[in-house]
């Protein structure tokens, strides 16, 4: 199991320095702080509040029978954020009630120890959530069973025109932007907004008396355009894999480094020798 969390860190950082072009960050695979960090504030959040969470009963309801992992995996990336003492954290919609979980483990330590976490607050892009291409009254996921319903950034152009090809609109062919009633079609002129940079109104005058049918297809050229650098870029790395795993240890000690302070000073707060 370590090995291949391991192996897939590598793919995931691969993503990542892909989009990433700045100073190195930091990844933190291994920084044992997390964990440790993760069981305190697991000590003084009450299973109602964890139960309560959205995705919690989502995939619980999927899995039947939900683990104790899937439960406190939110104060895992509770832990993950307060850590570093982070002030802003950017996130898709699906995760605000995440963070509002990470706001209320700070205040209640803050309550209990003193003025130490600060609050941090969610940072949204303007396209919140990226609606599934099949059904697009929810989220586009990893998990999702049906494979035409996500678009990958490695996907090849012929599995994205595919994709898009098969996504679900309605039996108007015209393309406007009406989330509550047609929101297949407001999905694609969404995604293709987030794509091209234009704002929903531009996209929607732009493709004035284009079908539904050919506008499908504009947008699958628009994601194809977008991702075509950053996937060659992500091959090119994955072929590297010395230098992903010296980029990955690199940023594991940096981030050790930034978290280890933080989480000793939490230790003395708590009353742990």
């Amino acid at each position: 199991m370590a090995l291949y969390s391991v192996r897939k860190a590598r793919e995931c950082w691969s993503f990542i320095r892909a989009l990433h072009k700045g100073p190195a960050a930091t990844p933190a695979p291994q920084v044992s702080e997390h964990t440790q960090l993760s069981w305190i504030l697991t000590c003084m959040v009450r299973l109602p509040r964890l139960q309560h969470l959205h995705q919690w009963k989502a995939k619980a309801a999927k899995q039947k029978h939900g683990t104790v992992g899937l439960l406190t995996y939110p104060v895992l990336q509770a832990a993950d954020i307060l850590c570093y003492k982070s002030t802003h954290v950017p996130v898709g919609e699906d995760q605000v009630q995440h963070m509002e979980l990470v706001q209320d483990l700070a205040r209640s330590f803050n309550k209990k120890y003193g003025e130490f976490f600060p609050l941090p607050k969610s940072i949204l892009t303007p396209m919140k959530k990226v609606k599934s291409l099949r059904d697009p009254s929810v989220k586009m996921s990893k998990s999702d069973p049906d494979k035409l319903a996500t678009v990958g950034i490695t996907d090849s152009p012929e599995e994205i025109v595919q994709k898009f090809r098969k996504a679900v609109t309605d039996f108007t062919s015209e393309v406007t932007y009406e989330p509550d009633s047609r929101a297949g079609v407001s999905n694609m002129v969404a995604i293709h907004a987030a794509v091209s940079g234009l704002s929903v109104e531009e996209v929607v005058r732009s493709s004035a008396g284009m079908d539904t049918a050919r506008y499908k297809l504009l947008v699958a050229d628009a994601v194809i355009e977008k991702f075509a650098p950053i996937r060659s870029e992500i091959e090119k790395l994955k072929m590297d894999k010395d230098h992903l795993k010296k980029v990955l240890l690199v940023g594991s000690a940096k981030a050790k480094e930034l978290a280890c302070p933080v989480f000793e000073e939490v230790k003395k707060l708590v009353g742990i020798l």
